[in-house]
């Protein structure tokens, strides 16, 4: 029977599906759901030192649907986490003393300043906390405070901040990455080189969702006004797998030894597969926990099972980057083209070729006599 448990980064997961951070992970109570549904790990909403600046508003989130009704794309303009830091402490120290099935990551965030990053990841490692999630990716919010993608879109900055971080964490932390950018290898690349255990991808899009025709304002609107937010849900997915392809193929070159975290849309056990196909290790899940609920982990896994078991796979690790060697250039491909209809075409004369050649003696013609004597010379 194959098996969806797996270690990652020294992570003792049940399964790779993990809560993205966001609404679905933003304080103990609904921490605490996720893990009695199944969640493999949580990634608790992004939380920095000092709380007081962070005001969301009403409303913050944009929909888009399909014409079936389905909800296809999701725009939020949230902030990070509004409550206090001591108070994630707590709540960090007391889901951990309950010794919850998964893995409890800390999703963290600061400002371009070295005390601050150390002090940060100091304090929350030392309520029991397993990995963290370092949030260089928001694409709206504080960025005139150089916070989140601001950061992440300098590979310079993102790789002095790892090694910031790498120099007092004692546990294992991934490098969120934005979306937001034209190679999304380089700021990859450079949160690796400064010590980062692992990558996740991708956050959410800059977008803004639609216009309202009757009046004429954009949404989500507050006060008549609003601010491009973050893009997620189905629609980005697309876009997803193309970045995590690409992360993992330079992870798989250059950086064997770390791992990737694939977002963007994932709503399935199906979803989870083509993640982990294109070298993916676990996959998350944010806004399809606020379409159907946490206990939707529960199907996924079962359908990831099912998959598993069509291909005889075992393990995660069996398929894992499977598809990844079939991606090539585009003068490649017209390569590969060409030489197979060249092949097809020399396989077709020579089929022809023994179609006519005689096989009794009844087939032979005064006609065709030469061609046929000639065809059996060669057979």
């Amino acid at each position: 029977m194959p098996t969806l448990a797996t270690t990652v980064d020294g992570l003792k997961l049940p399964n790779p599906f993990v809560i993205g951070s966001g609404p679905p992970g933003t304080n103990l109570s609904v921490i605490q759901r996720a893990f009695r549904e199944g969640w493999g790990a949580v990634i608790a909403k992004t939380i920095s030192l000092d709380a007081s600046k962070v005001v969301n508003v009403t409303p913050r989130y944009a929909k888009l649907h399909a014409a079936s009704g389905e909800v296809i794309g999701w725009e939020n303009i949230e902030l990070i986490s509004d409550r206090p830091f001591h108070l994630w402490l707590d709540e960090f120290k007391r889901c951990k003393d309950a010794q919850p099935p998964g893995a409890l990551i800390a999703s963290i965030m600061e400002e371009y300043n070295k005390d601050a990053w150390i002090e940060i990841v100091e304090r929350c490692q030392d309520t029991g906390v397993d990995a963290f999630e370092l949030n260089f990716s928001c694409p709206h919010g504080l960025p005139e405070r150089k916070m989140g993608a601001a950061m992440g879109q300098d590979p310079d900055i993102l790789e002095e901040v790892c090694g910031w971080v790498k120099s007092a964490a004692k546990k294992p932390f991934w490098a969120k990455m934005t979306p937001n950018i034209t190679h999304i290898e380089d700021p990859g690349r450079a949160a690796l080189r400064g010590g980062a255990t692992g990558l996740s991808a991708i956050n959410t899009i800059r977008s803004v969702m639609g216009v309202n025709l009757d009046t004429l304002r954009p949404e989500p609107s507050v006060e008549g006004y609003t601010t491009p937010g973050g893009y997620s849900c189905r629609a980005v997915k697309p876009i997803a797998l193309r970045m995590v392809m690409e992360l993992a193929t330079m992870i798989r070159a250059e950086f064997p030894d770390r791992s990737l975290s694939g977002i963007g849309g994932v709503e399935t056990g199906e979803d989870a597969a083509q993640f982990i196909l294109l070298g993916a290790d676990t996959v998350q899940v944010c806004t399809g926990v606020m379409k159907f609920g946490y206990e939707h982990v529960k199907p996924m896994c079962e359908q990831l099972l099912a998959f598993m078991a069509k291909h005889k796979f075992e393990t995660l690790q069996d398929f894992k980057g499977k598809t990844l060697p079939y991606f090539t250039t585009h003068a490649d491909l017209v390569k590969r083209q060409t030489e197979r209809k060249a092949a097809q075409k020399i396989a077709a004369t020579v089929a022809a070729a023994a179609a006519k050649v005689v096989k009794s003696d009844a087939e032979w013609t005064g006609d065709e006599f030469v061609k046929q004597s000639d065809a059996l010379s060669k057979a």
